[in-house]
């Protein structure tokens, strides 16, 4: 009904226009009457009409004559009829007068007096119809002299119907005709309200307005739904005509937004339609809402300047730029579509105010273009040797990654989903960064693994769409992934990225670390392998803390060890009455460390002698070693931080049994506190033969034995091939080492070996720092950090396991700056790299 309305509205309104801009000739528009009495029998019930009385002979009269008969065509469009009526020299009646004779023009509704003009303000055919239709629309346009009348209408409009606010210097001018033309047409759908009050122009205007022009203004009343909110206002800018302020309403009727789901070439709205501009922002389906505010925000301060629409990438197959955020259409024929990358609202804003700004932005983006290309082919080969992360990406960039299991997080919703499940795992990532697209790809490989686990809830947020969502978190490098649960502080993940440990990570932490057992039976079951069904099965060792009632202080530092570890490490605690039989079972006294190594085949009891939670943390990573490891690309980190050699075996595939055997005897006696004893299996990885070719100019027949100092000299020695590896050749050989009886098969170079970008330290990254402790964290007096390994096989002084690190709460995080709605979301380029990846990458 209301679509109806307006073109009807619209259809009237464009036959007025034509109307009065078609010429005429004469006065066919005045009806002439004989005499009064003609007049007053020929008025019909509620038609207006304008009557002046003139005797039979005027000569003073002719320029009047002019103006009124030059306006009766012009109201006869709006159904008053212009009437000119004889009267007779000898009738003296109160039309017919002396004193009304030409000096009053009379308006009639029917044979009902609206009101008397005197002639003089009826100067012209603007005063005229303006005048007349002023009377006939009194009820309809309310006229206003203060401030508090203007906010009194204003409150009785909120929630219901918008006002149209005019001033005039003055009334029967052009201006003042144009307003209540208007209102003839739109006054049953807008209030309009008129002034000639200079002081209430001042009142409503921002800056110091011209009050000799006039000025109108569209009040959005009824959008105000609290009497409290005021009513947006958005003023006319060009001068008042009634073709402007048709055009206006138009614009003010049309929607805020636009939402757009095909081809924008063939996009028509009504702003196009009219002359102006329309700017399309680029949207995505994981930042519709923030998109949508976006549009609006930038649709409010464009209101009457151009048309804003919301275009979804989703839905429309753009071949543009993947960074391009923002595109206009201009309203010429034949114009392309111009895509641009903007930073904020504020240069969209601009983009349309100064027609210059479309030009300058391309010339920039043509030029950034030019240079990143001169700065590709300068760092191509340094790309390609030493960012295998991006060259696996860019090649593998059309794979359509999986994930249909991970929420997307945005600033909306990021907080009401983490009370959505026990825990909830977010990744932080960028998708203009390589890394973080290969953790992505392990992160929707862990999705599908651990679909359907109860308790646990896979997310992620990317950081290019909500760098203040990030920021406010702390994320203060990509990718990061964060674990959080309901009444405790997040911790973040720094281990490897690959999808076994991501998985065993997300698995482990399902349960409390430390587990705590409440019988012995379960102990020991716990120690066989017997775990809850929330524990993955895995051959890793598991750790049982044992501690009788006299030994509180050495169970809270293992409690706090245990949440520090959570995630990394399988630990259990038994602290029962009978916790010293258990403890005996195995040759120690409480508090102590039971180990079950390979699935409880294992067993070995340490006891604890330090009862910080430093020296718990370091000792646990150092017992959780393997006594004679595989050493590969994920645990090589781990055994270099030892800072020991290593007496390393290069296999071809896997080690015989003797070779294991005697080799797991060495690592368990004394002499293996001085070294690490490994080997490698270089089909599992490959990296080997390039480690092998960097010590030997040709490739050693394998299995080859070496000892390698990386920490002091870079000397390699190589065990004698013609002796069989066994542990008493081993030990003969090393006790020449020792002697400086052997010859080092080559000497690497002391030039450090660091990456060529600071981004390329994987590393180090994995080298955080060890977690601060909570102030109640339980020190046994005197004690001081540790500064050596416990003297015990296998060890890890440094704390290999890369471990979590607890976050600051969200309460104390940096606040996000930016007022809500001003930046640029969806694709907008917020950081400061570009976006060069593939398209299903780059719509991530």
């Amino acid at each position: 009904m209301s679509a109806q309305k307006d073109r009807w509205i619209s259809s009237l309104v464009f036959l007025l226009l034509c109307a009065c801009s078609i010429p005429r000739s004469g006065s066919t528009g005045l009806q002439q009457e004989q005499s009064p009495q003609q007049y007053f029998s020929a008025l019909e019930a509620g038609k207006a009409s304008l009557a002046f009385f003139t005797p039979s002979v005027s000569p003073g009269a002719q320029p009047f004559l002019e103006q009124i008969e030059s306006s009766a065509e012009a109201l006869q469009d709006y159904g008053i009829s212009v009437v000119k009526v004889n009267c007779p020299r000898e009738d003296v009646s109160r039309y017919c007068g002396k004193e009304n004779a030409l000096r009053k023009a009379f308006l009639f509704r029917g044979n009902r007096l609206i009101r008397e003009f005197p002639t003089d303000a009826l100067f012209d055919v603007n005063s005229i119809v303006a005048n007349v239709l002023f009377a006939l629309l009194f009820n309809e346009v309310k006229y206003v002299e203060t401030l508090a009348d203007l906010e009194n209408t204003e409150n009785v409009l909120k929630g219901k119907s918008n006002m149209v606010f005019a001033y005039v210097p003055a009334t029967g001018t052009a201006e003042h005709r144009a307003v209540m033309e208007a209102a003839f047409v739109y006054g049953t759908i807008h209030q309009f309200v008129l002034t000639t009050e200079v002081a209430l122009l001042k009142a409503t205007s921002h800056d110091d307005p011209d009050v000799s022009s006039a000025q109108l203004l569209f009040c959005h009343c009824q959008q105000a739904t609290e009497p409290s909110q005021p009513c947006r206002r958005t003023a006319l800018g060009q001068p008042l005509t009634l073709l402007n302020i048709h055009r206006h309403l138009k614009l003010m009727g049309a929607p805020l937004v636009t939402e757009i789901a095909e081809d924008p070439e063939k996009v028509s709205t009504v702003h196009l339609q009219l002359g102006l501009p329309l700017v399309f922002i680029l949207s995505q389906r994981e930042t519709y809402e923030a998109d949508r505010r976006t549009a609006e925000f930038v649709a409010w301060q464009l209101l009457g300047k151009a048309g804003v629409a919301l275009l979804s990438r989703d839905l429309v197959d753009l071949n543009v730029l993947h960074r391009s955020n923002v595109a206009l259409k201009t309203p010429q024929e034949g114009m392309p579509i111009q895509y641009l990358v903007l930073e904020d609202t504020d240069e969209v804003i601009t983009l349309v105010e100064d027609k210059n700004k479309v030009k300058q932005i391309q010339e920039d983006e043509q030029q950034e273009e030019e240079e990143e290309d001169e700065d590709e082919k300068e760092n191509n080969n340094q790309d390609i040797q030493d960012d295998q992360v991006l060259e696996a990406v860019s090649r593998d960039k059309k794979r359509e990654l999986p994930l249909e299991q991970i929420l997307v997080l945005t600033e909306e919703n990021f907080h009401s989903s983490l009370s959505e499940a026990a825990r909830t795992v977010v990744l932080f990532y960028a998708s203009w960064e390589a890394v973080s697209l290969a953790v992505l790809r392990s992160y929707s490989e862990v999705a599908a693994h651990l679909k359907g686990t109860p308790g646990v809830l896979l997310s992620r947020v990317n950081c290019w769409d909500w760098p203040g969502l990030c920021s406010q978190e702390n994320v203060t490098q990509f990718p990061a992934i964060r674990i959080y649960r309901e009444g405790q502080r997040p911790v973040t993940y720094d281990g490897m990225w690959g999808t076994e440990e991501l998985s065993s990570f997300i698995l482990l932490s399902r349960v409390p670390c430390p587990l705590k057992l409440a019988t012995m039976e379960e102990a020991e079951g716990y120690l066989r392998g017997e775990f809850p069904s929330e524990l993955p099965s895995h051959p890793h060792t598991s750790l049982l803390g044992v501690f009788s009632t006299a030994t509180n202080q050495a169970r809270e530092a293992f409690e706090e060890a245990g949440n520090i570890l959570s995630g990394h490490v399988r630990m259990g605690m038994y602290f029962e009455d009978d916790a010293l039989a258990l403890s005996r079972k195995y040759s120690v006294s409480p508090p102590a460390l039971l180990l079950a190594r390979g699935g409880g085949q294992s067993m070995e009891g340490i006891a604890l002698s330090k009862y910080s939670t430093q020296d718990m943390v370091q000792m646990i990573r150092y017992e959780l070693l393997d006594i004679f490891p595989e050493i590969t690309v994920s645990n090589l980190p781990q055994y270099l931080q030892l800072g020991k050699p290593f007496l390393i075996l290069f296999s071809a595939g896997d080690i015989s049994q003797m070779e294991s055997k005697e080799m797991l005897k060495l690592a368990k006696g004394r002499p293996q506190q001085a070294f690490v004893a490994c080997w490698l299996n270089l089909k599992k990885t490959p990296v080997g033969h390039g480690i092998l070719r960097t010590y030997f100019s040709t490739m050693p027949s394998l299995p080859v034995l070496l000892w390698v100092n990386l920490h002091a000299g870079g000397q390699v020695f190589k065990f004698p091939s013609e002796q069989s590896i066994t542990e008493m050749n081993i030990l003969s050989w090393l006790e020449k080492l020792q002697a400086g009886l052997e010859i080092p098969s080559s000497t690497l170079s002391e030039e450090d070996w660091k990456p060529p970008l600071p981004a390329y330290d994987f590393l180090q990254m994995m080298e955080p720092p060890v977690p601060e402790l909570s102030p109640h964290t339980s020190s046994h007096p005197g004690d001081t950090p540790a500064q050596r390994p416990p003297k015990s096989p296998g060890g890890d002084p440094a704390g290999g396991d890369s471990a979590i690190r607890e976050e600051p709460s969200q309460q104390s995080t940096a606040q996000e700056g930016g007022s809500p709605g001003r930046g640029l979301r969806g694709t907008a380029p917020r950081l400061s790299a570009r976006d060069k990846q593939g398209k299903r990458h780059s719509e991530l």
